[in-house]
């Protein structure tokens, strides 16, 4: 079908580039030159740019890996391994396993289990090795060892949690610096780089003592 010329500019607009040529059968060619090719492949480029530049900021502030740095997680997790972490509109919560800044205090990331939460009544049994939370006994099958007493005094721990802060240990109780501890103490919650959500790169301990890696144990860490 052979457009006419005024039909052409009702489609295409009047004016057309100066490349544009007719064939032998009239029909109207019209050519990019170097110029508008090398624009449409700077298009192209800008946008791709922008989508990894997004992409980066997404793995960046959403989600990041973090290794973990000795044995205050076991069983849950082992010294080495490598967990998947995000902050994406994160609240703490009871349970929750998350990471902690380490600021000028400590040489890494901590990685702890959140135990009570602003508001809430915590009440810890030493003698008994029982966690309450709001008069509730906890049930906590993923601890190691006994839930002994820090540097505070079962007074400084017990009570209710003041706004902002949380209230963490240690899955391996007994080695675990948490916030049975003045030098870790309650936390800010503005100091939580995120919750943990997924163990990409497990390990298990060898006959020899030393943990080595086992992807057979790759698993979400939230129920």
């Amino acid at each position: 079908m052979k457009l006419d010329d005024k039909k052409f500019d009702e489609i295409f607009g009047e004016d057309l580039p100066e490349e544009a040529t007719t064939d032998p059968d009239g029909k109207q060619i019209i050519q990019l030159n170097n110029s508008e090719i090398t624009a449409t492949v700077l298009d192209w480029m800008g946008s791709l740019f922008m989508a990894l530049v997004c992409v980066l900021l997404v793995m960046s502030f959403a989600f990041r890996v973090i290794k973990v740095d000795g044995t205050s997680m076991e069983p849950t997790l082992i010294d080495n391994d490598k967990v998947i972490i995000s902050n994406l509109f994160y609240t703490p919560q009871n349970g929750d396993i998350v990471v902690i800044s380490h600021g000028e205090d400590y040489a890494n990331p901590l990685v702890k289990r959140v135990i009570a939460t602003a508001g809430q009544e915590l009440y810890i049994n030493f003698e008994k090795n029982e966690v309450y939370v709001d008069g509730v006994l906890l049930d906590e099958p993923y601890i190691q060892g006994t839930t002994v007493l820090g540097d505070k005094s079962a007074d400084e721990i017990n009570g209710v949690i003041p706004e902002g802060k949380v209230f963490v240990m240690g899955d391996n109780r007994v080695v675990s610096l948490d916030s049975r501890y003045h030098r870790v103490d309650l936390i800010d919650v503005s100091s939580i780089i995120g919750k943990a959500q997924l163990d990409i790169i497990p390990h298990t301990y060898s006959s020899d003592g030393n943990p080595h890696v086992d992807l057979s144990r790759i698993r979400y860490l939230y129920e």
